[in-house]
């Protein structure tokens, strides 16, 4: 299965060969283009200022920070503190064939029309796709939205944010420091620190070390279970950005795994997956599970027999959460 290199990872000593010292430095001039194309996109934009709210959740990480369950609990979060206010997500819609900007139809609108993370937002809410978020935005707007929760986009300077969280993996925190394609950095830690009015620490291990500086508030959260699985063993499966994450956390909720299958991020599932995976579940007298995010990319025959794990963001101080969005307050209808 394809994964990032392992030299990205955080707890691997770059001069090893598991570093992999020659090709980091082989890579280093393609990473300073990327930053150097992204930092000049940032300073040259000029982002549109709706008359509503923009409330950003993104990441400096590429994948598996977590953005998804917090827009989903910040969207949740926000209906409790406003009752009446019309609150919705945007995403880029990833994955899927229309490019919108449109607001996601269940009734209509499946994975591979709009992307496996506005489907599963959907199911808790108000969810719109664009992946120009200007334009997405001002549909929006125009539509009667009061609030936005962007999911992902702090490096995308086309809507103005009055609020923007940075979501940091505690485990993987930045990983080995470099920008793409030397490491899994978005663009240089500092310039995206910058940007960000606060930082969510997903997971329960120390946060990482560059946060040391950072004077904004720093929140915690973790991903925990929303329901639980009947006895027995079980066969995962996930194509997300950190696979593992999603099997530590069945384990951790005392699932039985036999065995446990990565799949690449937004990984679409074709015939000869589900045969694999059932044969591999048949062996192991098991049943499959996977993430509300994989579930939503099968087809409706493909679901048969597999079932599903939710879960959702819960943050330990909401205090300071309510403090940093009653900030946008003042934006919205009175």
């Amino acid at each position: 299965m394809i994964r990032s290199p392992r030299f990205w990872d955080r707890d691997v000593d770059p001069k090893s060969r598991e570093g992999a010292p020659l090709t980091r430095l082989m890579l280093t001039p393609l990473a300073a283009i990327y930053a150097g194309v992204t930092a000049n996109r940032i300073r040259k934009a000029e982002p549109l200022r709706l008359r509503i709210p923009v409330i950003c959740v993104g990441n400096i990480s590429a994948g598996g920070t977590g953005k998804s369950p917090v827009a989903a609990a910040l969207r949740s979060r926000l209906s409790d503190l406003y009752p009446g206010i019309r609150i919705a997500t945007l995403s880029r819609g990833y994955g899927g064939k229309l490019k919108g900007p449109l607001k996601v139809d269940l009734d209509r609108h499946v994975a591979a029309d709009v992307g496996d993370e506005a489907i599963m937002l959907s199911r808790g809410g108000e969810a719109w796709i664009g992946p120009d978020r200007a334009l997405a935005g001002q549909a929006m707007q125009d539509d009667g939205v009061d609030l936005i929760i962007m999911d992902d986009g702090h490096q995308n300077p086309g809507l103005a944010k009055d609020l923007s969280f940075v979501v940091v993996d505690s485990v993987a925190g930045f990983g080995n420091g470099y920008v793409i394609p030397k490491g899994p950095l978005r663009e240089p830690v500092e310039a995206g620190l910058a940007r960000a009015d606060a930082v969510i620490v997903m997971g329960t291990s120390e946060p990482p070390s560059e946060l040391g500086n950072f004077a904004n508030p720093v929140l915690f959260a973790q991903i925990e279970p929303t329901g639980t699985l009947p006895e027995g063993a079980y066969v995962a499966f996930a194509g997300i950005g950190r696979p593992e994450k999603f099997f530590d956390t069945l384990s951790q909720s005392g699932v039985s795994l036999a065995d446990a299958v990565p799949f690449p991020d937004h990984h679409p599932y074709d015939k000869s997956d589900l045969r694999y995976l059932r044969d591999l579940a048949k062996q192991r007298d098991a049943v499959l599970v996977t993430t509300e995010k994989d579930y939503v990319r099968l087809g409706t025959d493909d679901r048969r027999d597999v079932m599903t794990f939710p879960v959702q963001a819960r943050f330990k101080d909401t205090d300071t959460l309510d403090k940093l969005l009653a900030s946008v307050s003042e934006r919205l209808p009175k």
